[in-house]
């Protein structure tokens, strides 16, 4: 980004690299330095810092208290050495992955986990929110996570493809993300994606701002929500009846299909997933489920798939369906042609560079330990509420460590788990939690101690565009001097080792500060680049020129075709599973007996859908919103372009809303045996009847004197915290119900963004 500053302010700000399609996101950095909503200076809970051994009070309840920086990291330190004595390296949860900033340097977890690394260890985690099923099923069925993969590229899908389909993605809103889509190459792509007329189809309980985007050129297909592979069932038992499955590619590039085709035809069963069964579930008709198998078959079809439909219960099922849907077209390896798991995120179609490209710190000192434990990240409330319980993850049996202590640095935990109530209920049970942050978040008004953290524009960094594409590397200068109180995470956790033991601060950062650590990532990349012919620039040019430099693309890069190898030569090319092959039936799966995750793709009824709803209630889609990263940016004057009634919007159909008195702008009451929030009516005709729309990362702000209603409408009040299944215990938002009607209570003004009391 460019920024307009005179050194003290920030004035505006905007995207550094051309682009046809502005990035809402880029204007807010006067928003993220200057916001009301910053932590100033470090501050502990009132009830914690009068007892440190024995805390008074309730998190999320309490005022607080500011202290100096040299107060806070003596008293972290002490608790923090005595709960490791006491319980062990396991007691202390560092496993958090946070957001992410675009530099190499100051990455919040990194550094937590270095430190961590250098105090003797930490129950670390496993798997990540945003693919929690997929990254865990994919290396079953294709040897690799897939889902963070470079996919086959942009040239030759507009080259080859006949047919796109977006099932469950939106890449307009997901290609904004700055740390991963930099380049801003994705939404350009999308743009001549449009402009080709192609056959353009997106699958999606809502029609999406890319719906919105591809207009006419797309067609809008809305199953239930949680039904996915229901609709994939219908279409591959179509193209079974009418003999369009390849039978060829099945038998030489996967493994198991045989085993499937039995449950598919009902032959195991006596029940046929066919387009009419399929029909009943999904709420799609037979006679469209019947044209898509007609389409897909006889086009050359690429399916665009994103990560909303994993997070659901069963979700591990939705990509395996999708992918044995791929190979039943048997187009997997052509230019063009079979699937995708990353499009909508870090451009991942695009033509690579022949990248110089820096090193980053790493999360583990020389002779420190790594994480002792490790549990899977949107399982941390069931570890909370059960130390020492066994349960399974991935073919194994695991037991949950008992934690006392927790740190969270770069993430906010309290947007981005399900069912808020429980969580603030477990958050209760630790001895310490630590939060570092920029902002006020519901998180920082739930810790212990909280610690001021820079923004990125506090602080000097490298950081490359694009997480394939490597188009660019780019110096991140420091814009304005850190406000307030507010240090580096880097710096702060110096500090703190330097107490850990004599020299502490020499092992943590290597005898290197901020600029001399750049300059040794740098000249890692400099000597990199002179092997593959990528001249740059000494580090003090680089710096002093404040210019980004472009990569060369790499010739062969445009021709890229995932599995393109592999399906040319199955044996030479091996897939990296146990036949080699894309495994539609998965004996190692079929080993562990978990109900919850069968051996090959089956639609499993989920607990709360559209099929088991009781009267009136509506099913709750909690996608990612349009002018904000998850939580971040939610306190920015962006809110403005889409806040309804002050509050997060809820959309709704008109059929919906009629029924319940409800028009556009109103206030609404939404909840469920979980929780309740009140938000502002987007009344629609562009979201399927029975389904509502509240976007995730909405700060909570919940009021104990009106039974923990939650005034500004986050939506993980009301989400259902299941795992996924036991195989991958990923996160399950997508699997709840909820009722609405029109609010009649009280005035309730928001406070989300108000910083806490302080005493």
């Amino acid at each position: 980004m460019l920024v307009e500053t005179d050194g003290e302010q920030v004035f505006s700000s905007t995207g550094a690299l051309a682009s046809v399609h502005p990035n809402s996101l880029q204007s807010a950095v006067r928003d993220q330095v200057h916001s009301k909503t910053r932590v100033r200076w470090p501050m502990v809970r009132k009830g914690f810092l009068t007892s440190p051994d024995k805390p008074q009070g309730v998190r999320g309840q309490d005022e607080y208290v500011r202290v100096s920086w040299e107060e806070a990291l003596d008293l972290i330190h002490a608790q923090h050495q005595r709960i490791r004595a006491s319980h062990g390296p396991a007691a202390i949860f560092a496993g958090s992955y946070g957001w992410r900033s675009n530099g190499i340097l100051h990455k919040a977890a990194t550094l937590l986990q270095r430190y961590m690394s250098q105090a003797g260890g930490y129950t670390g985690h496993l798997g990540d929110y945003s693919t929690g099923a997929a990254q865990v099923i994919m290396p079953y069925v294709v040897g690799s996570n897939e889902v963070y993969q470079q996919q086959t590229s942009w040239p030759l899908v507009l080259e080859h493809s006949e047919v796109v389909v977006l099932w469950s993605a939106n890449p307009l809103n997901t290609l904004k993300i700055a740390w991963n889509a930099s380049d801003e190459q994705g939404i350009g792509f999308f743009e001549q994606l449009k402009q080709s007329g192609k056959r353009l189809i997106c699958i999606d309980p809502m029609r999406s701002e890319t719906a919105a985007f591809l207009g006419d050129s797309a067609e809008w297909v809305a199953p239930h929500m949680g039904s996915d592979v229901a609709l994939m069932l219908g279409i591959a038992h179509t193209l079974v009846e009418n003999g369009w499955h390849d039978r060829a590619f099945l038998d030489s590039c996967t493994h198991g299909y045989d085993i499937f085709e039995r449950y598919l035809t009902g032959r195991d069963d006596g029940v046929a997933k066919n387009a009419e069964w399929a029909a009943a579930i999904c709420g799609v008709s037979g006679d469209k489920i019947r044209e898509l198998a007609d389409i897909f078959r006889h086009h050359r079809t690429m399916l665009m798939a994103g990560w909303g439909m994993q997070r659901q219960q069963y979700g591990e099922q939705k990509h395996w369906m999708l992918i044995t849907l791929a190979a039943m077209l048997g187009q997997i390896g052509l230019p063009g042609g079979g699937f995708g798991l990353s499009y909508h995120f870090a451009n991942g179609g695009n033509p690579t560079r022949r990248a110089a490209v820096p090193a980053s710190m790493q999360g583990r000192v020389a002779g420190g330990s790594d994480a002792v434990e490790r549990i899977p990240v949107a399982r941390i409330v069931e570890a909370l509420e059960n130390p020492g319980g066994v349960y399974q993850h991935n073919g194994e049996t695991r037991q949950f460590p008992d934690i006392r202590m927790v740190w969270w640095a770069g993430g906010g935990n309290f947007t981005h788990h399900q069912d808020t109530n429980r969580l603030i209920a477990a958050w209760q049970k630790p001895e310490l939690v630590v939060i570092s942050e920029c902002f006020w978040t519901a998180a920082a008004k739930h810790a212990d101690i909280v610690l001021p953290i820079t923004t990125s524009f506090e602080r000097n960094d490298l950081t490359m565009t694009g997480d394939y594409s490597q188009q660019h590397l780019v110096p991140m200068k420091q814009v304005v001097a850190p406000q307030f109180g507010a240090r580096n995470d880097f710096d702060v956790f110096a500090s703190l080792a330097e107490r850990l033991e004599q020299g502490g601060r020499e092992r943590f950062t290597e005898g290197r500060d901020e600029m001399a650590w750049l300059n040794y990532f740098y000249d890692v990349a400099r000597k990199q680049g002179e092997a593959r012919g990528v001249a740059l620039p000494e580090f003090s040019a680089f710096w002093a020129a404040n210019q980004i430099v472009e990569m060369p693309e790499d010739e062969n890069s445009a021709r890229f075709v995932r599995f393109g190898d592999f399906r040319a030569d199955p044996q030479g090319h091996p897939l990296k599973t146990p036949s080699g092959k894309i495994e539609i039936y998965s004996e190692r799966i079929a080993a562990y007996g978990y109900a919850d995750c069968p051996p090959h793709p089956r639609w499993l009824a989920p607990d709360e859908w559209h099929g088991n709803a009781r009267e009136g209630q509506l099913q709750l889609l909690s996608s990612h919103p349009a002018h904000r990263l998850h939580s971040q940016l939610n306190y920015a004057q962006l809110r403005e372009r889409y806040a309804v009634a002050g509050r997060e919007p809820v959309t709704l159909h008109p059929l919906d809303a009629a029924a319940r008195g409800i028009a556009d702008g109103d206030v609404v009451r939404v909840w469920n045996q979980r929780g309740q929030v009140l938000a502002g009516a987007q009344v629609t005709a562009d979201i399927k009847p029975g389904v509502i729309c509240i976007h995730e990362g909405g700060w909570p702000d919940l009021a104990p004197e009106a039974g923990n209603l939650c005034r500004h409408g986050a939506v993980n009040v009301l989400t259902l915290d299941i795992p996924t299944s036991r195989l991958a215990n990923g996160c399950a938002a997508n699997s709840s119900l909820v009722w609405l009607e029109k609010y009649q209570g009280p005035e309730m003004p928001v406070r989300a963004f108000d910083p806490p009391a302080t005493a």
